[in-house]
């Protein structure tokens, strides 16, 4: 896995203090040990806590270090695969259940963001799914056609309305999804932290999981340098499973090609620019080959993320590629520099669906969000904490073993080279 750098990341800058935390200082033993302190991890804790089940959550680093504090805060309902894709490959039973509870997975998200109080820049007025060209002007109305014979609040744009609402230029259209909005991820994710906190959980940062034993009908989990002793455990860490090499129960890292995903944010914008990008402040992704996404924040900031990793080489690329991007689709913009950029890890399978395992007797994961981490990690957080309590059918996915991709590292060194290739030359003509 690639080292990490240290990066100006807007949402550490922005976000409300994270509840105090420390790193696990003794042995303990918990009804449920949960792996990784991010949307999954927190959902189950919380929701754990409020069955009054003693949880525990071990995260090696802080909360929300992974995908959940890079995330690009687009609350979205469903998965990227298309309603009838989805179907084709779960049958139309189990397909129809996914896309019924993802589909108000954002309705789940901002029922929490308002019942803790979480001070996260929620804002629900949906998202807009930009069309490229006539190909994804298709892709779109696809999209439309299939999520309203479902009963979905979508809408097709014209050119001229998906120009008025995004701000931008150079769209042959957009979708509008009125279930979904944007939120401040990682601010988002301390509020659950928070909630979970209140609610009798507990919360050990900087921890590692470095071994695992079973005794019996109970796992030893060496934790630091500690033990937590546990019945069930819910493994919570998605594309950033692999980050310790000694980590017990990395099978699922295995079927997960990583998506390297970064983002440039502003300085603040002028008011009367401001007001012109997004007005109603949906967040955006678009059908391009290689995706850019771009949404404003709170403190007026535009923030613009396309595919690449910021490593030493590449950044200067991407930075070029995200200054001219900005320029062609907001014309009116004038001067502006960017204040901050970060990079994160989408997990994506090969059949751009989540999957749920049990990776040994009483421990549990879902992996694969493939780009869609708020709403589905909020939601499977949920039912992995119903399904560790009995409830075996909460889960809106059918077990199934590891299949591991031995072609995920190729494809995600492609990915990265090929889109910075791509952004090289990008817009320069």
């Amino acid at each position: 896995m690639a080292t990490e750098r240290t990066l100006p990341n807007l949402w550490h800058a922005t976000a409300p203090a994270a509840p105090e935390t420390r790193p696990l200082g003794r042995d303990l033993t918990t009804d449920v040990a949960i792996i990784g302190g991010g949307f999954t991890g927190l959902s189950a804790a919380l929701h754990l806590a409020e069955k009054g089940v003693k949880a525990t959550v071990i995260e090696a680093k802080m909360i929300g270090f992974g995908g959940s504090g890079r995330n690009v805060g687009l609350v979205n309902a469903g998965m990227w695969v298309k309603p009838d894709d989805l179907i084709a490959t779960l049958g139309a039973d189990a397909g129809n259940r996914l896309l019924g509870e993802l589909g108000d997975g954002p309705a789940m998200v901002y029922a929490l963001v308002e019942k803790h109080g979480i001070a996260c820049e929620a804002v629900r007025n949906g998202t807009l799914h930009m069309a490229v060209g006539a190909e994804g002007l298709k892709d779109i109305s696809d999209r439309e056609a299939q999520w309203k014979k479902r009963g979905a609040p979508v809408e097709v744009l014209s050119a001229e309305r998906a120009a008025t609402l995004s701000g931008a230029k150079g769209f042959s259209g957009a979708l509008l999804d009125r279930r979904a909005g944007t939120i401040q991820p990682l601010a988002y994710a301390r509020g659950l932290a928070r909630a979970a906190l209140a609610a009798g959980a507990e919360i050990y940062t900087d921890t590692p999981l470095r071994g695992a034993e079973r005794q019996g009908e109970t796992w030893v989990l060496k934790a630091g340098d500690n033990t937590v002793k546990a019945k069930q455990v819910i493994l919570a860490t998605n594309a950033y499973g692999g980050m310790f090499a000694e980590a017990p129960w990395q099978q699922h890292t295995q079927e997960l090609t990583i998506l390297p995903y970064f983002q440039f944010a502003t300085n603040p914008l002028p008011e009367k620019v401001a007001n012109r990008i997004l007005p109603e402040r949906q967040g955006t992704w678009d059908t391009g080959l290689v995706m850019t996404s771009f949404r404003m924040d709170q403190q007026n900031r535009l923030i613009f993320g396309s595919i690449g990793r910021l490593d030493a080489i590449a950044e200067g690329t991407h930075r070029a590629f995200a200054a001219r991007s900005v320029r062609k689709l907001f014309p009116y913009i004038g001067d502006f520099r960017f204040e901050y950029w970060w990079d994160g890890r989408i997990g994506m399978t090969t059949n751009n669906l989540p999957a749920m395992h049990t990776l040994a007797p009483n421990v549990f994961s879902v992996s694969g969000y493939n780009g869609r981490g708020i709403a589905p990690g909020t939601v499977f957080g949920k039912a992995l904490a119903n399904h560790v309590t009995g409830q075996t059918s909460a889960i809106p996915l059918a077990e199934t073993p590891v299949t591991p991709d031995s072609w995920r590292t190729v494809k995600s060194a492609f990915y990265h080279a090929g889109a910075q290739a791509k952004h090289l030359v990008d817009h320069r003509f």
